[in-house]
């Protein structure tokens, strides 16, 4: 049943602007300024936060040539900061053509490179922008094709160890359901310290009922490890990663693996209801809503209640402010739904301490 009122919900959210002039101007939002040039939390009671949803720059085929640890003045996030943001549509709708097509180049031909804007897509730089907004925990999500195409996974963890950032960065493994040897990788990245496993449909082009994904979900049920899928279409991807990324593929996986907790990131992006509604008939499915529209985060509170949401941001595709004012306009008034997004439910899912016992 949800615990929160769907009428004073919708007040709530329109109390606040949805729209603004790029994203400092996010500071006309009371728990923000602009210091120094870059977008900050002011908020005293905003203390701590854990994001469910962050990358760092991926590579395929040759090895990664990006310096994961290295430092820079500004991250070059795929939504550039001077873009008009609607903070009411799903975060994709606000890209210009042309900063689609710089996204696209840098993800697909960039993978082979050390240039363009995943450079910045580094360690020291997420550990940065999430102390300028009281995020004291992001949880990386790699992203792996069959071995040897990828080793995303073990660079990451890597370059969290060199920059001793292990406090504030919890780290998701990924294991090709096709790969050699599924189980020994599985376990080899247990043994490195993973703490749950990223599924993407859309980018390994695999369904997510296909035969070997059930076989790897049932793998990370014996080891209590949480499933994070890319969930539900986005309307930007390729024809046939959207095809694999459909809701209707998703439930016999959730319903044939009760012991498997899945986490259905962008709580269904574009299909959003539906994801909605495998959410209430599953206790083993919780949303993340990293893209998700003001209004949408809004009606899973309503519909759903407050103890299966988690806050993410799709780092670094978005910057992190984006939706997690999302999130501070839906709570407002509420210190303990705000908790519970912000950090208690991901704190619960990953065996952290809770700051709330609601």
């Amino acid at each position: 049943m949800s615990s929160v009122d769907a009428t004073s919900t919708a007040n709530i959210i329109s109390a606040f602007p949805h729209r603004f002039a790029g994203l400092k101007d996010l500071a006309r939002l009371p728990w923000f300024e602009v210091r120094d040039d870059r977008l900050v939390v002011v908020d005293p009671t905003i203390t701590r936060a854990i994001d469910m949803h962050t990358h760092l720059a991926l590579a395929y085929v040759r090895p990664m040539a990006v310096d994961l640890t290295a430092s820079h003045p500004h991250v070059e996030h795929y939504l550039p900061a001077d873009v008009d943001l609607d903070l009411d549509v799903y975060v994709n709708k606000n890209f210009r053509d042309h900063d689609l097509q710089r996204m696209n180049r840098d993800l697909i031909l960039g993978s082979l490179t050390a240039s363009g804007l995943r450079r910045t897509h580094t360690v020291p730089n997420l550990v940065r922008e999430m102390g300028e907004l009281s995020i004291a925990q992001s949880v990386l999500l790699p992203i792996e094709m069959p071995r040897p195409l990828s080793d995303n996974t073990r660079r990451w963890l890597q370059a969290v160890h060199d920059v001793a950032a292990d406090e504030q960065i919890v780290c998701f493994g990924s294991v090709h359901p096709y790969t050699w040897h599924m189980e020994a990788q599985l376990d080899e990245q247990v043994r490195l310290g993973v703490r749950g496993i990223k599924v993407h449909p859309a980018v390994q082009m695999v369904r997510p009922d296909d035969a070997r994904a059930m076989k790897l979900y049932r793998l990370c049920a014996a080891r209590q490890l949480p499933v994070l899928w890319h969930c539900g279409p986005v309307g930007i991807e390729p024809r046939l990663g959207r095809h694999m990324s459909q809701l209707r593929h998703y439930e016999r996986a959730i319903a044939e693996n009760p012991t498997t907790t899945f986490v259905l990131g962008h709580s269904g992006a574009l299909q959003m209801e539906e994801a909605l509604v495998y959410a209430r008939r599953y206790d083993n499915v919780w949303l993340e809503i990293s893209s998700q529209s003001v209004s949408n985060i809004a009606r899973l509170l309503d519909v759903l209640g407050d103890d299966r949401v988690m806050y993410g941001t799709d780092w670094p595709f978005y910057h992190q402010a984006i939706a997690l004012a999302k999130v501070l306009m839906v709570t407002e008034g509420r210190p303990v739904s705000r908790a519970k997004i912000l950090y208690d439910n991901a704190a619960r899912l990953l065996g952290l301490k809770t700051t709330t016992t609601t």
